[in-house]
């Protein structure tokens, strides 16, 4: 057996935060959820079932948590500072997909939220 891709996962984590350009939204916050989707050569972990053989899950979290604790206006550069701190956290990582999504938006609009996706690959790795 060979595994040809492998990824860690994290899905629609919450957090409240102060991102937005409205002046209201940086004062107040609102909700957002995070997803990405990490890619790393998980073969060694999945036969060796060593957590040090893997990318932590928990420390991944802890990367994304401090990118949404730094305020700024557009989801875009939020997103693009969470992949830039998962690459050089771990640099073994060869790919990261980002979804930023702010719930309830202030748009005027009855919707599940507004997102931003980037991927975003590591030129320092070889893919």
């Amino acid at each position: 057996m060979r595994i040809s891709q492998s990824y860690i996962i994290l899905r629609e984590v919450r957090f409240h935060a102060f991102h937005g350009v409205m002046p209201q939204e940086r004062k107040v916050g609102a909700d957002f959820t995070v997803s990405l989707r990490v890619g790393v050569d998980l073969s060694l972990p999945a036969e060796s079932d060593d957590v040090a053989d893997t990318l932590n899950y928990a420390t991944l979290y802890e990367v994304v948590k401090q990118q949404m604790e730094i305020p700024s206006q557009l989801l875009e550069h939020v997103a693009g500072r969470i992949g830039k701190a998962v690459m050089d956290t771990f640099p073994q990582v060869t790919g990261v997909d980002v979804t930023l999504t702010k719930l309830n938006p202030p748009m005027g609009a009855d919707c599940a939220g507004a997102s931003v996706e980037l991927h975003l690959i590591n030129d320092k790795t070889k893919v």
